[in-house]
């Protein structure tokens, strides 16, 4: 198995928005795992002004197979107009954690 297969998802959001989206995207077997890192303070500049917010940031692991749809409904289910969706390649990892995430992303809804 190539490594590479594997991406880890890093998407924004307010702590409103965080159970839900983490909910849907496991529940639609896009991703095999959200770690959610509370109190993200994010400063960036937005229709012309510097915003400066606290956010969750999801940490999501998912197969490169499934990164359209993972971003797709990410997209439609963000209560953001753009939110933040950047997704890295895996260089390494632990063979039996990766296999997992193939897994649990390859699935079939139960």
């Amino acid at each position: 198995m190539n490594p590479t297969e594997i991406h880890v998802v890093l998407c924004t959001c307010p702590e409103g928005a965080v159970q839900a989206l983490a909910e849907r995207v496991l529940e639609d077997r896009l991703v095999a795992c959200v770690n959610v890192i509370a109190g993200v303070r994010s400063v960036y500049r937005w229709q012309g002004k510097i915003e400066d917010e606290v956010e969750s940031l999801l940490v999501m692991k998912t197969q490169r197979a499934r990164l359209d749809a993972l971003t797709e409904t990410l997209e439609q289910a963000h209560p953001y107009d753009v939110p933040e969706i950047l997704a890295l390649p895996v260089a390494e990892g632990s063979h039996p954690y990766l296999q997992w995430v193939l897994q649990e992303t390859s699935a079939a809804p139960e």
